[in-house]
């Protein structure tokens, strides 16, 4: 299940795989997908499963072709690493989405802009659109409200038996939104919210807020 939030008098579709899509736009944001790092890990002998490579790709066609957004815009860290197998099964993917494709550079983000160019990504630094400004990391700017990742923000949640759990979320503050990690085996870090915080937790399936 998804969860609809208004901002700035703009609709904002919060999914359960991490993403989120502006309706009036049809902007589909993703953070922190972290391709290569599976295949980077296993170079250097970590007994990560081959099949975590290609989940990254399955869980990206089912988010474009439930909003079918015409622009996806990846907030950085899509890339994890410098060239390795995982490039090829990338290069395949943008060959057969239909969506205009922009990259907001992260750190992790260390390929060459002119190699995503090549496969028609449009790389920027930041982008601003109307009062809202996309970043990787998070930034406060005067009269812009930020949508960012690069954090990877959980929050720990305790129940009436002590249980305790880490869940991934979306983290709204008053003028910034930030993503979860939307990849496989990117881990993330717990925040402590605020009163005046807004927190959507993503729980089986299912974006709620709490």
């Amino acid at each position: 299940m998804t969860q609809r939030i208004k901002i700035k008098n703009q609709s904002f579709i919060l999914h359960p795989l991490g993403g989120m899509f502006w309706e009036e736009k049809s902007l589909l944001l993703i953070g922190d997908v972290h391709l290569g790092k599976v295949a980077h890990f296993r170079k250097f002998g970590a007994a990560v499963p081959r099949k975590a490579i290609h989940k990254n790709f399955l869980l990206l066609d089912k988010i474009v072709g439930h909003f079918q957004p015409f622009h996806l815009c990846f907030l950085g860290d899509l890339f994890h690493s410098s060239f390795n197998r995982e490039w090829d099964f990338f290069e395949n993917w943008v060959a057969k989405t239909p969506s205009k494709i922009s990259l907001v550079v992260g750190n992790h983000d260390i390929i060459a802009p002119e190699k995503f160019e090549a496969l028609g990504i449009m790389v920027f630094k930041e982008l601003q659109w109307d009062d809202f400004l996309f970043t990787h990391h998070p930034e406060e700017r005067n009269g812009f409200f930020n949508f960012c990742g690069h954090i990877h923000p959980a929050v720990r949640l305790q129940g009436f038996g002590r249980q305790r759990l880490k869940l991934p979320c979306f983290f709204k503050t008053k003028n910034q939104l930030i993503l979860p990690a939307f990849g496989e085996f990117t881990g993330n870090h717990a925040l402590k919210p605020k009163k005046t915080d807004e927190v959507f937790v993503i729980v089986e399936g299912e974006v709620v807020r709490i």
